[in-house]
């Protein structure tokens, strides 16, 4: 039996949604290929508004599909491709059910359980729904004092900014759900604040949790988080969301794993967003900024693949984003470095030819001297730039080869501009706004040529004029 989610939507996982009208008693007349139909019942009777999963690894990728209960608890999985499949039940109220084998064209009765208590329902609530159980400080102890005052970091004006360094926390963990809410090995701590001030260290981005806690004000930091786990240690659980309704109850979710069990996936794309008809059909882009793959999973064929993204030099000439040795032992890895990306791919982009392009870096970050001053470059020589921390690059899906451009600014998202020209303009470093011509680039190769970039200027004097020394 496969490993169930811990959450309908999670890291490593592609989802694909789409509505349609799937509860209708002329369901049972209609042809049975490819679907799996059934219905929910419980001790309750039937059970509306829950979610009926199918997933199978019999593809190339893990595949799975979910539908919701009509009022009559009844459902149809359609479009499923020919496997076996475990199917199962999960629904606020309820405990998950267990898996029942079934190919396309099975007619289920799904047995569901009724929760015992609220803390067993509780379970399967959304991450959020826990979070809210966090206490905050209160709007009156804003701005904060410091250490030796109310414990708040000073640099806190007032509670929203508490709240908005809360939410940066949620860049890259689902706060609130088991994972976080749960501390594994209190036992081994004399204290829940000393357990969590342990495990905001640990792994190769301890740092920067580190660093989190301690702009709140490390000691108030660690309160508010202890205090949180342990309330619901002794059994706290938050209010039961309501069960989806109405039209909520028409969604059909799909969803394909791609990337594997590190993988850390940053950004997706589909389709020229300028014109949502590229690549239509096609399959899906995206990135892993932990070990530098380019993910590509095919929706037609159920299969995802893992593609390295390479650099213009020797791998291990460029450090990783992540701190790959010294850092504090993984609870899980111990003390490996389960991610190294020199490349530090970020974000992809189509383009009209369906070519995916993406904001990586593409050889050290120290620049070559036509970026630098002294360089005949105009751009160079009108605002010099001595470092970038990405660059950019496209993979061509037909011969299947990665291009990588220099730029002497950094980059992060790209965007492409309406024009003839398909300018992709960049954010990155902050310093400078960047663009390459890649009309240019297509017809000439000259990375220099084709890329230009102006400063970012705040004209503190109110005159409308860019003047240097740069105001």
């Amino acid at each position: 039996m496969m490993r169930r989610t811990c959450a309908l939507a999670a890291a490593g996982i592609l989802a694909a949604v789409a509505a349609s009208v799937i509860h209708d008693d002329a369901l049972s007349a209609q042809a049975n290929d490819g679907v799996i139909t059934g219905a929910v019942t419980s001790t309750d009777g039937a059970e509306a508004g829950v979610w009926v999963i199918a997933e199978t690894d019999d593809l190339e990728t893990v595949f799975r599909k979910i539908v919701v209960t009509g009022d009559d608890g009844r459902f149809l999985l359609p479009e499923l491709p020919a496997a076996t499949y475990d199917v199962w039940v999960r629904g606020y109220g309820l405990v998950d059910s267990t898996p029942v084998e079934a190919e396309p064209g099975a007619e289920l009765d799904l047995r569901a359980t009724v929760a015992a208590t609220p803390q067993e329902a509780a379970q399967v609530y959304p991450s959020n729904y826990w979070l809210a159980l966090i206490d905050l400080p209160d709007a009156h102890e804003f701005p904060g004092t410091g250490e030796d005052g109310n414990g708040i970091n000073e640099r806190l004006q007032s509670q929203d900014e508490w709240i908005n360094v809360l939410k940066g926390c949620q860049r890259c963990h689902q706060v609130g759900n088991e994972r976080t809410r749960v501390v594994p090995d209190l036992a081994d701590f004399d204290s829940s604040i000393e357990a969590w001030d342990d495990r905001t260290q640990r792994g190769q981005r301890g740092s920067l949790m580190a660093s989190f806690i301690t702009q709140f004000g490390r000691t108030r930091g660690l309160e508010m988080v202890a205090d949180w786990s342990d309330r619901i240690a002794a059994g706290a659980v938050p209010p039961a969301p309501p069960r989806p309704s109405g039209i909520e109850r028409n969604v059909v979710l799909t969803q394909w794993n791609w990337g594997d069990n590190v993988a850390f996936v940053h950004d997706e794309i589909a389709t020229d967003k300028r014109n949502p008809t590229v690549n239509a059909n096609g399959p899906i882009y995206g990135v892993d900024i932990g070990n530098d793959f380019l993910l590509i999973t095919d929706p037609n064929r159920h299969a995802s693949r893992m593609l390295k993204i390479p650099l213009r030099v020797d791998r291990s000439t460029v450090p990783s984003m992540f701190q790959t040795e010294g850092f504090k032992a993984w609870r899980d890895f111990g003390e490996r470095a389960v991610w190294n990306d020199p490349a530090n791919p970020h974000n992809p982009m189509l383009d009209a030819e369906r070519r995916v392009w993406l904001t990586t870096r593409v050889q050290s970050i120290d620049n070559p001297a036509w970026c630098r001053e002294g360089s005949d470059n105009r751009f160079a020589q009108y605002f010099p730039v001595d470092r970038a921390g990405r660059h950019t690059g496209y993979y061509e899906p037909e011969t299947e080869e990665f291009e990588l451009i220099h730029t002497c600014f950094g980059t992060h998202h790209l965007q492409f501009a309406e024009d003839d020209n398909d300018t992709l303009y960049f954010s990155g470093g902050g310093q400078v706004i960047g663009w390459l011509d890649t009309k240019m680039y297509d017809e000439t190769g000259d990375e220099q040529a084709s890329q230009g970039w102006c400063p970012t200027v705040l004209d503190t004097n109110g005159d409308g004029v860019v003047t240097k020394p740069w105001n």
